[in-house]
């Protein structure tokens, strides 16, 4: 379904199950996958990889080369950004076009959420099924499960698959359960968490 008012290039790539809304804008060589919602007046960049089940709400802006997993969720007004060192112009106040920079990606994994409002300035990586909270200014890099909150954006707890605020296990450093799920998390060596069930562990 796409609304006659949304813009879609005849190069962009996606299947039917995708829906597109009013004044959504999709760019030549952008690929969706299915079931992607991409909500009203949103924009999704040239060459922009969205991974299937992915839910991208009104306004959001998804500058090239942004890669999103699948099932992630791109709240309303979130900005992914292009540019690490932003100018208009050249030093010799010539205005700047596309051959004078080179455009860096955010990369955000399967199942992670990004709240309205959020900024997340390239390149940085959003971690699976991590959490970033509303209005946060996103400038470095996000671990797997990590929720992160604030300008700069900083890790204030974990959370798990249902999107739910994880709580430490009593008397066991290093372990974490979901009050929904009941499903265990440990600690891993680089820093982030991982359940239990994760077979790399």
């Amino acid at each position: 379904m796409i609304a006659a008012s949304a813009s879609v290039s005849p190069q962009a790539t996606f299947p039917e199950s995708v829906r597109i809304w009013d004044l959504a804008q999709v760019r030549e060589g952008a690929s969706l996958g299915e079931r992607v919602i991409v909500g009203r007046g949103a924009y999704i960049g040239s060459g922009v990889l969205i991974g299937a089940e992915t839910k991208i709400q009104n306004y959001a802006l998804l500058y090239e080369p942004a890669e999103v997993g699948i099932g992630v969720f791109i709240g309303p007004g979130v900005i992914l950004t292009n540019d690490k060192s932003p100018r208009a112009v050249t030093p010799e106040m010539r205005q700047k076009d596309s051959t004078h920079w080179n455009p860096v990606g955010v990369k955000v994994h399967d199942g992670a959420s990004i709240g309205a409002g959020a900024v997340c300035v390239a390149p940085v990586t959003i971690g699976r099924w991590a959490m970033v909270a509303a209005g946060s200014v996103v400038a470095a890099d996000v671990a797997d499960y990590a929720l992160v909150a604030g300008n700069p954006a900083r890790r204030i707890g974990w959370v798990g698959n249902a999107g739910v605020r994880l709580s430490q296990v009593a008397a066991t450093p290093g372990r974490w359960v979901c009050p929904e799920s009941g499903e265990i998390f440990v600690e891993v060596s680089a820093g982030g968490i991982a359940p239990v069930s994760d077979p790399s562990l």
